[in-house]
C-alpha cells in the first residue's frame, strides 16, 4: 500500500505524525507532501522535528494568501505530484486549506481519499474550516472520525455507513509522545502542576480581524493579568493585526510562535487556558485542563461534554470565568483517546485498500 499525505498548516502536523510512525512499523510506502501554507518555521518546519518527522518528500510552498487563491495554487501545485505518485491512498487531515485543495484534486483524478478527524462540525458556515470540512467528507471515500459523536452527523448527511471508521484522535497520540519524550510529567496526585498562569492562543478571524472585538479581548486580559502571569504566543495574523489596531499587549507576555514540546509545557502547568483553536480544547481535554473558548460554537462538543471547555461568546467574561475555574482531578479523556489512533487509521487503510 501506498500512502500520500497532505500536510499544510500547524494543526496537520500533530496528526500526521502518529499515523506516519504506524506507517513505518507497518512496513507502509509513505509519501509527505507540504503545501506550504503555513511558512514560518515555528509554524510547519520546525514541527517535524519536534515530532520525529523526516522532512516532506515534496513541499510545494504556496504562501499566504486569500482563501481562493491559496486553494487554487494548492490544486494547481498537487496535481502533478498526484498524477505522478499514483498513490492507493491520498491522506488529508483536519479543515484547513490544503485537506480541501487536496481532496478536490485527488477525487477528480479518481484517487481515494481518507479523512483523517472526519465528522466534525461547527453548524457556522461563516468559519472557513466549516466549508472544508463539509467539502472534504463528502468527496472522502473513508471517513476515519475522532469521537463517537461525529458517526451520526456523517449519517444524517447521507454518508454511508461503510465508509465511516471511528479511530480515535490522533491529537493525543502526538500529545502523550511528546509528554512521555520530553519528560513533562504529572505530580504524586497524578494531576498537572499548576503554576497559576494564563495560556492564551488566538489566531482565528472573528476575534483578531476586528478592532473593537480585539480590543475587548485584550481589555478583559488586561483584568485577568493583574491577578495571574498571562502569557501569549501570538500567531503573526494576531501580531499583525495587533500592529493595525495600536492595540499594546501591556501586562500580557507576548512570545514568537513555540515550538510543539514548548507549548505544551506552557499548557500543563497553566491554570486555565484561553484560546479560539480547535486543537488546544481537545489537548486541554485530555489532559483535564480548564480551557475558555473565546467562540460561540465549537466543532468539538465533546469538550465541552466532558467538562474540560467552556464556550465564552463575550470578552468580559473572562476575568470572573477565570478566577472560578476548577481543574479535573483526574486526566482521563473520552473513548479512543489513548495514544494508539495512529495505527487504527493505518488498521483501516490497510482494511479498506482492496476494497
Amino acid at each position: 500500500m501506498k500512502l500520500l499525505h497532505v500536510v499544510g498548516a500547524r494543526p496537520n502536523f500533530p496528526k500526521l505524525a502518529p499515523v506516519y510512525r504506524a506507517g513505518v512499523r507497518a512496513g507502509v510506502h509513505q509519501v509527505v507532501v507540504h503545501t506550504g501554507q503555513h511558512y514560518d518555521e515555528a509554524l510547519s518546519e520546525g514541527f517535524f522535528a519536534s515530532l520525529e518527522l523526516p522532512l516532506p518528500t515534496y513541499n510545494l510552498a504556496v504562501g499566504s494568501a486569500s482563501h481562493a487563491v491559496q486553494t487554487g495554487r494548492i490544486m494547481e501545485k498537487i496535481e502533478p505530484v498526484l498524477l505522478a505518485e499514483a498513490p492507493d491512498w491520498v491522506v488529508v487531515y483536519g479543515d484547513v486549506n490544503s485537506t480541501v485543495a487536496a481532496a478536490l484534486v485527488a477525487a477528480k483524478l479518481e484517487l481515494r481519499v481518507a479523512h483523517v478527524e472526519a465528522g466534525l462540525r461547527s453548524n457556522d458556515r461563516t468559519m472557513p474550516e466549516e466549508i472544508n470540512r463539509i467539502v472534504t467528507d463528502r468527496l472522502a471515500d473513508l471517513l476515519l472520525t475522532p469521537s463517537h459523536d461525529a458517526y451520526p452527523t456523517l449519517r444524517a448527511e447521507g454518508v454511508p455507513e461503510e465508509k465511516i471508521v471511528f479511530v480515535g484522535n490522533v491529537m493525543i497520540d502526538s500529545l502523550m509522545f511528546t509528554l512521555e519524550r520530553e519528560r513533562i510529567i504529572t505530580n504524586t496526585r497524578g494531576v498537572w502542576e499548576d503554576d497559576g498562569s494564563i495560556l492564551v492562543t488566538l489566531h482565528r478571524p472573528s476575534n483578531v480581524d476586528d478592532r473593537e472585538r480585539l480590543r475587548g479581548i485584550f481589555a478583559a486580559l488586561q483584568v485577568v493579568a493583574s491577578d495571574h502571569r498571562v502569557v501569549f504566543p501570538a500567531h503573526p495574523r494576531t501580531r499583525g493585526k495587533m500592529a493595525e489596531f495600536g492595540i499594546e499587549p501591556g501586562a500580557i507576555e507576548m512570545l514568537a510562535p513555540v515550538a510543539y514540546e514548548e507549548m505544551l509545557r506552557l499548557m500543563t502547568r497553566a491554570h486555565v487556558v484561553i484560546t479560539d483553536s480547535g486543537g488546544v480544547q481537545e489537548e486541554t481535554t485530555a489532559l483535564g485542563i480548564p480551557c475558555l473558548t473565546l467562540r460561540p460554537n465549537t466543532e468539538r462538543p465533546i469538550t465541552v461534554a466532558e467538562g474540560t471547555n467552556r464556550l465564552v461568546a463575550t470578552p468580559e467574561e473572562l476575568p470572573s470565568l477565570v478566577r472560578t475555574a476548577m481543574r479535573k482531578t483526574s486526566t482521563t479523556g473520552p473513548d479512543g483517546w489513548d495514544g494508539h489512533a495512529g495505527g487504527r487509521v493505518i488498521a483501516a487503510l490497510l482494511a479498506h485498500c482492496e476494497r
